[in-house]
């Protein structure tokens, strides 16, 4: 299995490795009394570096001893199956088969502690699968497999199935990309993400411009 080309594998003393182990620090203690297991990482309109971000973080949170799961929610446009090289059975035909709701179809990575479930074949009704009971189901079965279970989806304006997602997990982060994302854009996936009572962790600021003065 081919090593996928992430910062925090290709360049692990980098500072953008440290930010996302930075990241994942601030996400395990962002709230004592109701952790953070199951989080939903998405972006307020289509960014080509979202599925990058997520399985960075997913790296840094396996590479501190924690089992991890990473699941390619994005039903639409998916992406992990590619970025890892891994094949699946996927979680769409998890959705519909039992055998492997007890026994679910996921693949190794090159990372320790780290297993990716990839979307599996294209569905014609993603929102209706992700907002489903079954899925309820399937997230549990995943936490009880992980100390930590990280999920992409498509963009919160682009499509109704990141809101709907949310609001079975324990959180979300916003991946905003410096000098291309909307400030507008991300005041609307807020508000979006709001109106169902999702709870927001916060944003990560993708691209930033380096600041020569800091150490």
């Amino acid at each position: 299995m081919a090593q996928p080309n992430l910062v925090t594998l290709t360049h692990p003393r980098s500072a953008a490795s440290e930010a996302y182990r930075s990241l994942r620090t601030n996400l395990m203690f962002s709230s004592v009394e109701t952790p953070v297991r199951t989080l939903l990482v998405t972006t307020p309109t289509p960014d080509a570096d979202a599925p990058q971000a997520i399985a960075n973080l997913a790296v840094t949170m396996a590479q501190a001893g924690n089992k991890t799961i990473l699941v390619d929610a994005d039903l639409r446009s998916p992406a992990q199956h590619s970025l890892w090289g891994v094949t699946s059975p996927g979680l769409t035909r998890m959705m519909l088969d039992d055998s492997l709701l007890a026994n679910p179809p996921l693949a190794d990575s090159v990372v320790e502690h780290l297993q990716v479930l990839p979307a599996g074949e294209q569905a014609p009704n993603p929102a209706d699968l992700l907002s489903s009971k079954r899925m309820n189901d399937i997230i549990g079965v995943l936490k009880a497999r992980a100390a930590y279970v990280l999920f992409s989806s498509p963009p919160v304006l682009s499509a109704t199935d990141a809101a709907l997602l949310s609001t079975k997990l324990d959180g979300v982060v916003l991946v905003v990309r410096h000098g291309r994302t909307r400030r507008e854009d991300v005041q609307r996936a807020r508000d979006a993400l709001q109106r169902l009572n999702a709870r927001i962790i916060g944003a990560v600021l993708t691209h930033a411009p380096k600041d020569r003065a800091a150490y």
